[in-house]
């Protein structure tokens, strides 16, 4: 059994310093509940819509394991704390959206860049920002698991491809504008809810979704953080539009049962060979008929 924490976190916007005195404030709150992860959302130090002012909040991955660090010895936390952080990232000349996995207070586990920028309605990130170029699970001290960012886990391939390489948990930084406001919740909220749940149950994985809260240029950001098990159930689920930590443990000892009942994470293991010759048909632009 994992403790996670999800924080639903709304950041100061633009301002490094004055958001993680706020998350400081949020971690002390969460001692006494002892979580070994925690999770936050989709540029969670800085908002989300920064666009040209991405190049001066920008942090190596390096630079923001030290800001962390000191926040972990700030609080003289016992022990270590892993950390699923969204963060816009500076390598060399590139600028990324990404996310790191922190094993606190002395390694970057791994970091994953938002390979699909959405670049439409109200969003422009592919203006400002460069694409990441892969999808992988990697290891913790907890199990496998993985990272997609927002709109990375609106494209199915991209699941099947970190449940495919090991993954136990995919962990999902979010920033979502409230849309769509006819039902109960919003439009967006649902479709978030509703796809937590079938990539939980297709591959068997827990689904952990952090997204973010607060007001930037006018958009208010929906909330509505949720963690999802194995077999599709909600677990524990946030309220909307304000900060709130969900606490719950993640089991890996359900998993095998999940996927002994419902093997579709095999079936499609079994038929990865069989499919790899269209997907690399349809990588090179070939439309043509097949006999």
């Amino acid at each position: 059994m994992a403790r996670h924490a999800v924080l639903q976190f709304r950041p100061e916007k633009s301002r490094l310093k004055e958001s993680l005195l706020r998350l400081r404030a949020h971690l002390e709150a969460l001692r006494p509940h002892a979580p070994e992860v925690v999770v936050l959302p989709e540029a969670a130090l800085t908002g989300y819509f920064l666009q040209g002012g991405v190049r001066e909040l920008a942090l190596t991955r390096h630079e923001l394991l030290e800001l962390f660090s000191e926040l972990h010895q700030a609080l003289g936390w016992e022990g270590l704390l892993d950390v699923v952080v969204g963060f816009y990232e500076r390598d060399g000349g590139a600028y990324y959206n990404s996310a790191a996995y922190l094993e606190l207070p002395h390694r970057v586990v791994h970091v994953h860049r938002k390979v699909f920028l959405p670049t439409y309605g109200v969003f422009d990130e592919e203006r400002y920002l460069a694409r990441g170029s892969r999808v992988a699970a990697f290891t913790t001290r907890f199990g496998r698991a993985a990272i997609l960012i927002c709109e990375d886990f609106w494209h199915s391939i991209t699941a099947a491809i970190a449940a495919l390489d090991g993954a136990e948990v995919i962990y999902v930084p979010a920033a979502s504008p409230a849309r769509g406001f006819q039902g109960e919740r919003p439009e967006n909220v649902e479709r978030w809810r509703n796809l937590a749940r079938a990539v939980a149950a297709e591959h068997g994985v827990y689904v952990v979704l952090a997204s973010l809260v607060g007001f930037e240029a006018g958009k208010g950001m929906s909330g509505g953080s949720l963690a999802v098990g194995p077999d599709g159930r909600v677990l524990a689920e946030a309220p909307l539009f304000e900060e709130a930590a969900l606490l719950f443990a993640l089991d890996r000892e359900r998993i095998p049962p999940v996927r002994y009942d419902a093997p579709l994470l095999s079936d499609l293991e079994a038929s990865l060979p069989l499919l790899l010759p269209d997907l690399e048909r349809l990588a090179k632009g070939g439309l043509k008929e097949v006999p």
